[in-house]
């Protein structure tokens, strides 16, 4: 390989390193803006289950260390999940230069509704999932048990419901991705949507806690994603077509550029 061949390549670790660094940046200057309020955004996220729990009952560390390390280890999700826009647009910067400008104009609000979908998702989880799924389980606690939950139990309970429904919002977009790819087409996943509701519960069972309440609040709205991502699909279909002919003209060219060569 020579030296020639070698400088694109240093350059593109150049500036993926630079991105990397920009989103890096941007968590610890969020993580130190909400670190001093870390105790309120615990108490921010616990407020579903202490609603629901009975009058007097409250939550409880079983490590000297949780009270303190439980709500900044909150605090460093909070952070990264807040700093998604800036790391999806460091993301969108590194691969621009590589696409056509038809192409740009299409994933550029793939890239933004993608941070839309994982904040709604996370919103779902937080006003409806959370209240309800609380409430089944208190109101379901056998007579003479009380509920004491660790608060290390229930982030990791919560964190793992968050990244769950954040990312099954994003079902329309991977849904456009595989039509645009052409790897699918909407008439076969149409064709196919016994076993995608099917998926969407196996799914569910997966990715949220061992009970029925959860899978099923996380599996329908997935499947409405899916019928939603076929819809927007008909907007991309067609479009890798024009990335198709745009390569073949590029190799066209070459060909020519080749034969005039010799």
């Amino acid at each position: 390989m020579s030296v020639d061949e070698t400088q694109p390549l240093i350059s593109h670790l150049i500036e993926l390193r630079r991105r990397i660094l920009n989103s890096l940046i941007t968590v610890l200057v969020v993580f130190f803006a909400l670190v001093y309020f870390s105790n309120d955004i615990y108490r921010l996220i616990a407020a579903p289950l202490m609603e629901q729990l009975p009058k007097g009952a409250n939550m409880i560390a079983t490590d000297v260390a949780s009270p303190f390390f439980t709500p900044i280890k909150l605090t460093i999700m909070v952070s990264i999940f807040a700093s998604v826009p800036m790391i999806l647009y460091q993301v969108w910067a590194f691969i621009a230069p590589a696409l056509y400008k038809h192409e740009r104009r299409l994933i550029a609000p793939l890239l933004f509704s993608s941070s839309v979908l994982f904040y709604l998702g996370m919103a779902f989880a937080y006003f409806v999932v959370f209240p309800l799924a609380f409430g089944f389980f208190v109101n379901t606690v056998p007579e003479g048990v009380v509920i004491s939950t660790d608060i290390s139990n229930y982030l990791s309970f919560v964190m793992a419901l968050f990244m769950a429904f954040g990312v099954s919002f994003e079902v329309p977009i991977a849904i456009i991705l595989l039509c645009w790819s052409g790897a699918v087409t909407p008439e076969s996943l149409k064709r196919k949507r016994p076993y995608i509701l099917v998926g969407a519960f196996v799914v569910g069972m997966l990715l949220t806690p061992p009970d029925v309440f959860s899978q099923t609040l996380l599996a329908i709205p997935m499947y409405l994603l899916f019928e939603l991502g076929i819809l927007l699909s008909q907007f991309y279909v067609g479009k890798s077509g024009k990335r198709k002919s745009a390569n073949s003209e590029n190799e066209s060219d070459g060909d020519v550029g080749d034969d005039l060569k010799k």
